[in-house]
């Protein structure tokens, strides 16, 4: 099986995986077969009961990569709460160690269909051993966009809170599930209705079309 998988990348504290969960279940109601592949870092810190060293950091990206593989093996459709991309920008932030860039990005060409990257616009919240504090968000957010802009790969970046940004991230993959979403009875999150069509509705006055959406819904990368 070819899934179309998409990553959520971004610096901590952005909500990758509350809206990776938010995206699952929307999919999930439109019948699309959704895997979402949870971060190891945090089951790898929970489990230890500490940060990894510089020596452990490419076992985290392995491992990562290995869990979305097996996701994508069995799935049509995977949603990766972040990826070797991730890992690679934190051994660069904290241990100014790059090594591990040319692998993850090349991994990425080869496997994500879609990278979302969460915009900064949400207030950093305490969670866990991985979390660093407020101010790294801005200087881990650079070195992720440079990143990806030095190895060719377009992304959609999300902003909004609740709602609205899981309508933007929703529009931003539309284009993926040509194919996927049942054609039953699925039933629309906002009103109860059968889904004939997908569409972003806003968070503020619950239309599709208004000027609030407008401003949430990212310009998609063209590819060539």
């Amino acid at each position: 099986m070819t899934a179309r998988v998409v990553a959520l990348l971004g610096a901590e504290s952005t909500g990758k995986t509350t809206l990776a969960q938010e995206l699952a279940g929307v999919l999930r109601g439109r019948g699309v077969a959704v895997a979402v592949v949870a971060e190891y870092l945090r089951e790898f810190c929970d489990a230890n009961g500490r940060t990894p060293t510089p020596a452990e950091q490419h076992q985290i990206a392995a491992e990562q990569a290995a869990r979305i593989e097996a996701a994508a093996a069995a799935h049509a459709f995977v949603i990766a709460d972040t990826t070797p991309v991730m890992t690679a920008v934190y051994s660069d932030f904290v241990f100014g160690d790059r090594a591990l860039y040319a692998s993850a990005l090349a991994w990425q060409r080869r496997q994500v269909a879609l990278t979302l990257v969460t915009g900064l616009d949400l207030p950093w919240r305490a969670d866990g051993l991985q979390r660093d504090g407020p101010q790294v968000r801005v200087p881990v957010d650079a070195l992720l966009r440079d990143a990806l802009a030095g190895a060719g790969i377009g992304h959609a970046t999300i902003y909004g809170s609740g709602a609205a940004r899981t309508a933007a991230a929703l529009a931003a993959l539309a284009p993926l599930l040509g194919g996927l979403e049942s054609t039953g009875d699925a039933r629309s999150a906002v009103d109860g209705a059968p889904f004939t069509r997908w569409r972003a509705r806003c968070a503020e006055c619950l239309q599709p079309d208004c000027e609030h959406l407008a401003r949430l819904l990212p310009e998609l990368p063209r590819t060539p």
